[in-house]
């Protein structure tokens, strides 16, 4: 009985971002299962845009499972795309925060994050194209 719930505590694992400068704050992570390709679960994340009027929908963020869209973890990279929508008025808004590090030490990912901020309203050429802000990050994984 013991040895089979010691596999288990084995059988999982983790990874986790983050970072804060003068543009944005935030905090991803999530559950990595071992083996079946590693799928992700209780993946959560806080996003605050420091740019952003207090009270503006796109200033704070919280991310859910279904917003991490793409993930790739090895021993030598961690990479994330994380996307929401966000409606007002019938417009959609959105967030893409994609990750992209390499290992400076076991389990240390260190890299950059981009953020693509789409704001119907003030998109008034109607281009479709997002504000995007860039800058490092810091993550962990076991």
């Amino acid at each position: 009985m013991l040895l089979s719930s010691a596999s288990a505590a084995f059988a999982s694992g983790g990874f986790w971002c983050n970072a804060d400068d003068t543009a944005v704050t935030f905090d991803v992570g999530a559950g990595v299962t071992r083996g079946m390709g590693g799928p992700t679960f209780n993946f959560r994340g806080d996003l605050e845009i420091k740019a952003r009027p207090v009270g503006d929908d796109l200033r704070k963020t919280v991310f859910e499972d279904s917003n991490l869209t793409q993930y790739w973890l090895d021993g030598k990279e961690l990479r994330l795309n994380i996307y929401r929508e966000h409606e007002v008025a019938e417009k959609f808004n959105s967030v893409e925060l994609t990750i992209l590090t390499k290992t400076s030490d076991e389990g240390v990912y260190d890299g950059q994050y981009t953020l693509a901020i789409y704001d119907a309203a003030a998109d008034t050429d109607q281009d479709g194209k997002p504000v995007e802000v860039t800058g490092k990050v810091s993550c962990g994984a076991e």
